[in-house]
């Protein structure tokens, strides 16, 4: 159990108390239950379209949204749009772009790049309350945390001395694969493989360009991979 909450606690805004520090063996084993909190968050975002079923498609999937956000505390948000300022402004060298990922200001791609991937999800979130669907968005919030135990599996973590440093130390990989595994089945079965593939090419890309920009990963780059990830199962699973 405290596992699973040392993962809500990190990766949610949602009030709860964790017994073990953070250094202690349970980080590794939080890993474990990325997934699990994900799809806590997806069945909470799914009360509104629930409780106010009938309403205007277009207001539950503002709410939708603004409670996605406020949930998360715009954790994942903050990771990509310092990765796109870090890709666009660190014109290829490494501790330039580690510089600009540490600045807590935003720039011009940064902040077209968070209006795109919200504006994304809008439109997949109206499109899926006017189906009345939600296997999408109960979903979508798992395969996202996926992201980052595929990247944690298969990619350096470059910022010595992080939180994500200890935890990585930890890592339960064989159990670790089994979970991801399962995830990613579960989620070909109820949306369909084109929108798990579309988003599994999506990752490989953020991977690709954060090896070749950083020589690894690091945290904003999990965030990023968390959000392209979400939008790009929302966006693909409505247009099938």
């Amino acid at each position: 159990m405290d596992a699973f909450l040392l993962a809500l606690q990190f990766l949610t805004r949602i009030p709860v108390s964790c017994r073990d520090a953070a250094g202690a063996p349970v980080l590794g084993r939080s890993v474990l239950y990325y997934p699990a909190v994900g799809l806590l968050l997806g069945m909470l975002l799914s009360l509104p379209p629930i409780l106010f079923a009938g309403s205007a498609p277009m207001l539950l999937a503002a709410i939708v949204l603004a409670g996605w956000v406020l949930l998360t505390g715009g954790l994942h948000l903050d990771g990509l749009a310092d990765c796109a300022d870090a890709w666009v402004g660190g014109y290829g060298d490494k501790q330039r772009s580690l510089q600009i990922m540490k600045d807590p200001a935003s720039g011009p791609i940064a902040v077209s790049l968070l209006v795109l991937v919200l504006v994304l999800k809008f439109a997949a979130l109206t499109s899926m309350f006017e189906q009345t669907r939600l296997a999408p968005l109960l979903l979508a919030p798992v395969l996202g945390r996926t992201a980052i135990l595929g990247l944690m599996l298969t990619t350096d973590y470059i910022r010595p001395k992080g939180l994500a440093e200890a935890l990585l130390q930890q890592l339960p990989r064989a159990h670790i694969q089994a979970v991801l595994v399962i995830s990613v089945l579960t989620a070909a079965v109820f949306l369909g493989l084109p929108a798990v593939l579309f988003a599994g090419g999506l990752l490989c890309w953020v991977r690709q360009t954060a090896v070749s920009r950083l020589g690894g990963v690091t945290g904003d780059v999990y965030g990023a991979a968390v959000e392209l990830t979400e939008a790009a199962v929302l966006m693909v699973a409505m247009l099938q």
